[in-house]
Order: structure tokens, then sequence, then C-alpha cells
């Protein structure tokens, strides 16, 4: 069971994952063409994350890879607010047919200038009208300076991500 891991290109996918990977920077400069599969261990987990890019050409295998995981991130560019409706608009399509799938967004790049706030993208996502009965988090990270620790924000993404997938196996 993999860990789905979402969203428009250039929000930020590749480089989340591998700061959650190793537990220091690097930021990714080419999009991600096809697939990114990572594999991250826990003392208590191991997960594998299945990156599909966020070009309008990959957009059609998303829904392929769904129904096969435990969960789905969903990263954001909170400084991106002009695609920020289709961001919105894409989730809502891959969410409405399975209403159990836990879903994690992180609005990330909050150290951008402009970046909308966590409750500005809660409010542009629509996230209060995917349901009750999913367990949803937002969580705003960014990934700060090459070769630095990892932010707090990104710690507290993978514990809440590890403990998802203690949850739902």
């Amino acid at each position: 069971k993999q860990i789905l891991v979402l969203g428009l290109d250039g929000a930020g996918k590749t480089s989340v994952l591998h700061s959650l990977a190793t537990n220091h920077v690097k930021h990714s400069v080419a999009p991600t063409e096809g697939f990114n599969a990572v594999c991250i261990n826990t003392e208590e987990s191991h997960m594998e994350f299945l990156e599909i890019g966020g070009s309008e050409s990959l957009r059609s295998y998303w829904k392929m890879y769904l129904p096969k995981v435990l969960l789905l991130i969903y990263v954001v560019d909170s400084a991106d607010h002009a695609r920020l409706p289709v961001a919105k608009q894409l989730l809502h399509q891959l969410i409405q047919n399975n209403s159990t799938l836990p879903v994690v967004v992180l609005a990330n790049k909050q150290d951008l200038e402009g970046a909308y706030c966590i409750t500005d993208i809660h409010d542009a996502l629509a996230l209060s009208e995917i349901g009750d009965e999913r367990k949803m988090f937002l969580i705003g990270t960014h990934v700060a300076e090459d070769g630095s620790e990892i932010s707090s924000s990104m710690k507290d993404a993978k514990e809440l991500i590890a403990q998802l997938v203690l949850e739902t196996q």
C-alpha cells in the first residue's frame, strides 16, 4: 500500500518528499516527468510514497492510483494564487468518489512573500465542503535553505503521515 503525492506542477512535491526522506533540504529544480517513488522508514513503519507529476498531461493518471493507496498527500503552492482554483477543482474531483480516504493537504512555500496563510488556503480549496467522514489535515510547510535541516512544520507533517499510515494499515 502506497501513499500518493499529488499536486500541480511546481507545487514542491519532489522537494517535500526529499525533505521527508532525508530530513535535509534539497530543492528540486526539474519538474517530475512521470513518476517518482520514495521509501521512508521510521522506527514504527515502512512508508512507500508515489509522486505523480502535476503537469496537465500526467493528471489523467492520478485517478488510476487512488484506489490502491492508504493516504493522499496533496501539495499546493501557497504563493501561486492564480492556480489555487485549479488545485481546488482537481482535489475535489479526485476525492469525490472515495469518502474515507485520508487526505493531508500541505500548503507549501509558506516562507514566500505573498503566500496565503492556512485559513486562506482552507477557504481557497473549499476544504469545509469535503465532508466530515474523512480524516483531513491541512499543514503549512516550507522547504528552507538547501542543506539545512527540515523545518518543524515538515517534521510535524512527517509524524502525522506516519501516524495515519499506522492507523490505516
